[in-house]
């Protein structure tokens, strides 16, 4: 009997047959021996017969139409891309503070990123030591046949006791990624901004319960609000929003993360606030006028405005000191200490305030006016007011100690990118200019038409005090929004990324407007009970006024937040020229709206026109900027999803109002507008307000509203 054709060519490639076997006789025919068992068949499988044509099926290779399949033209073919190749190299430098940081989730389905396709989610690294000691788990045997007898005799043995298989390893909890780091920045810089507009909202009530929303009030507000326009006028507004950019960009390319950057723009200003507040303390005469003809021409007025303005003027130095020490803090990632400190100025002036009237007594009680309030109380008031903006900014240097920053004064500016950031801020300078131009003529009208009035609460300071609470929630929810998104934006625009740009800029203005939407209609229509709530020591018919401009003001925060965002696009990519303009128009629409009803209206309401006319202003500086940075961004903003977002809550927020209002006016007509009918008007209109609201967002299934709401869950563990 022939053997088999693969026995012969195992035999014939191994040089003879079995060991101890006869040798192959002439002729070709084996011996009688069985061929061995550990060779049979072992070149039924040959790897190279698929690519020798001889080898193979002659019927098939004939079949095969080689005409429909023919070969490419020459030059055509092209070089087979790698299938796998490194990853770029990571834009930003690693934290040196944290070792072997999580790489970024690769996205679902097959990677390029990846060799061999692994999968990152279940790819187990191991180091050195793991090797090392796993290497000992594969006993070594004497030679390659004792595996083949090991593996034969594990059949013949009995099976033992299975081994007991591995505990699965533990599922990492998920990450949010970026929306997650920036709602937990953005909640704790609003958790901090929450208690520093709620105690400045209390300073406000004590201010207002110690010196009255009369001409004393006024006279106070202009001096006390003088210093922060002489800032912004100056360093504030580049401070606030060219140089987080360029702390940014110097933590990146600088050797030394940008601390020397640092340190030479923390010392270049403070030389220029120094030599700005002495220059301001010389001018307050003059500033005073600037800002109320009204008080200025009266000497009594005139002299405890002055008086009140050079103890405030010096806070521009700590003002400025604060903001800059916040900002290096904001580059490097921690946004708390700047949201938290003003909580400390509060307090002091609160204190500062409440001593006053433990003196004096509160203004209804005392009756007291620019010419009878005494120079000790003058100079309680204006010390404790300076007293408050030092500690704030004292209280920044353990932040910064923290954080790695040491401050050394640094006098070597030139050649080291500050005049870039200067001429950035030039345009800065002139958008706050612009604003403040706007504010001048409010300041004035508003002044002029509450002493015309004779009505309390038509004045500035029922202007300023409405205005604080209206910017309340801009503050603690959009501003700490868009300061924990500000630098991702900026780090967006430098790598000329715009898809990112657009992307953070529609989640700041999706993630703000779920909160900013309904508290606008809430001011619309329950901002009467809110002030006479509030402002009750001032006297009822102040409250009412109060609460007549608040109400004014209400629908036009709406606006006013979009125009926040929309602005800090610009600012990424260092553009500030475009938002000088912008501002420029919203001035110019707000200064001629308001000199329009303080001509057409009467006293007592123009200043509640002049409120509306801020929100429409706005309304128009929004869509002027809009269209700006939609071309900026490639002609999309994602306009469809932020609109339909806006109009969906404003739908929801609209049979709100409404029914709350009607609540609130209920309660107000039957209880009165004291404390008592006050806060029942207050609670019971805001419950069904909100509680509608809710109601009818969920039907309309808005995503950023289910999200917030899933997210206070979580943080609430429920």
């Amino acid at each position: 009997m022939n053997a088999p054709y693969d026995g012969d060519r195992g035999q014939g490639a191994g040089g003879g047959g079995a060991p101890g076997g006869p040798a192959v006789p002439p002729g070709g025919y084996e011996s009688p021996t069985p061929p061995d068992p550990y060779l049979q068949h072992a070149y039924d499988h040959d790897p190279y017969q698929a690519q020798d044509l001889a080898a193979q099926d002659p019927v098939t290779e004939a079949l095969y139409d080689r005409a429909s399949h023919p070969p490419p033209p020459p030059g055509s073919f092209q070089e087979p891309q790698p299938l796998y190749q490194q990853p770029p190299a990571a834009p930003y430098a690693p934290d040196p503070r944290l070792w072997a940081q999580t790489p970024a989730p690769e996205p679902s389905g097959p990677s390029r990123h990846l060799p061999y396709g692994d999968n990152a989610a279940t790819t187990q690294f191991v180091g050195v030591d793991d090797l090392v000691t796993r290497a000992t788990d594969d006993r070594e045997e004497p030679d390659a046949f004792a595996h083949l007898f090991r593996d034969q005799e594990g059949s013949a043995k009995p099976p033992g006791q299975p081994e007991p298989a591995p505990a699965p390893a533990p599922v990492p909890p998920k990450s949010g990624g970026r929306a997650s780091s920036l709602l937990k920045s953005s909640a704790l810089m609003a958790a901090g901004t929450l208690v520093s507009r709620l105690t400045g909202f209390v300073r406000s009530l004590v201010i207002t319960a110690a010196l009255g929303a009369a001409l004393l009030g006024d006279a106070f507000t202009i001096a006390y609000t003088l210093p922060t326009m002489i800032y912004i006028l100056t360093v504030g507004g580049g401070l606030n929003s060219v140089f987080v950019p360029q702390l940014v960009r110097s933590m990146k390319e600088d050797e030394d993360g940008g601390e020397a950057f640092a340190n030479r723009l923390l010392t270049l200003v403070m030389v220029a606030l120094g030599v700005i507040v002495v220059l301001a303390v010389f001018a307050a005469p003059w500033l005073i006028g600037m800002m109320s003809q009204t008080i200025a021409t009266r000497p009594d007025a005139n002299s405890v405005a002055v008086t009140f303005a050079r103890y405030c003027l010096p806070t521009i130095f700590f003002m400025g000191v604060h903001v800059v020490m916040g900002q290096i803090l904001n580059a490097r990632g921690k946004f708390g200490a700047m949201m938290w400190t003003p909580v400390l100025n509060n307090v002091v002036m609160i204190f500062t305030f409440g001593l006053f009237i433990w003196v004096y007594g509160t203004s209804g009680e005392s009756q007291m006016g620019v010419e009878t309030i005494p120079e000790d109380g003058i100079r309680l008031l204006g010390i404790g007011t300076l007293l408050g903006l030092t500690v704030q900014a004292l209280a920044m240097i353990p932040y910064l100690r923290e954080a790695g920053f040491r401050f050394r004064p640094r006098f070597d500016w030139k050649g080291h990118g500050l005049g870039k950031t200067i001429r950035l801020a030039k345009w800065t300078v002139l958008f706050v200019l612009a604003n403040q131009a706007g504010v001048l003529v409010v300041t004035q009208l508003a002044t002029s038409a509450g002493e015309s009035s004779g009505t309390d609460g038509t004045g500035f300071l029922a202007y300023s005090n409405a205005q604080l609470i209206w910017g309340m929630p801009q503050a603690i929810i959009t501003v700490s929004v868009m300061a924990a998104l500000l630098p991702r934006i900026s780090r967006a625009a430098h790598d000329n990324d715009p898809g990112a740009v657009r992307d953070d800029i529609s989640q700041g203005l999706r993630n703000s407007a779920v909160a900013i939407v309904p508290v606008a209609f809430t001011f619309l229509a329950l901002g009467l009970p809110m002030c006479t709530l509030l402002y009750a020591s001032s006297g009822t018919e102040a409250a009412r006024s109060m609460g007549f401009i608040l109400m004014a003001f209400g629908l036009g925060l709406i606006p006013y937040s979009v125009q926040y965002v929309v602005l800090r696009g610009f600012y990424a990519y260092e553009d500030t020229r475009t938002p000088f303009y912008n501002t420029v128009i919203v001035a110019v629409v707000n200064a001629a709206a308001s000199a329009l009803c303080y001509v057409v209206l009467p006293a007592q309401w123009a200043v509640v026109g002049m409120a509306a006319s801020y929100g429409l202003a706005y309304a128009v500086g929004v869509g002027i900027a809009w269209r700006r940075l939609r071309n900026r961004l490639g002609g999309d903003l994602d306009g469809a999803h932020i609109v339909r977002t806006y109009a969906r809550l404003c739908l929801a927020a609209v049979p709100a109002a409404v029914v709350g209002g009607g609540v609130g006016f209920a309660l107000l007509t039957v209880l009165g507008e004291g404390a008592l009918g006050s806060l029942a008007a207050l609670v019971c209109g805001g419950i069904v307000l909100l509680g509608i609201f809710f109601l009818a967002a969920k039907k309309m299934r808005i995503e950023e509203l289910n999200g917030m709401v899933g997210m206070v869950r979580g943080r609430l563990g429920r």
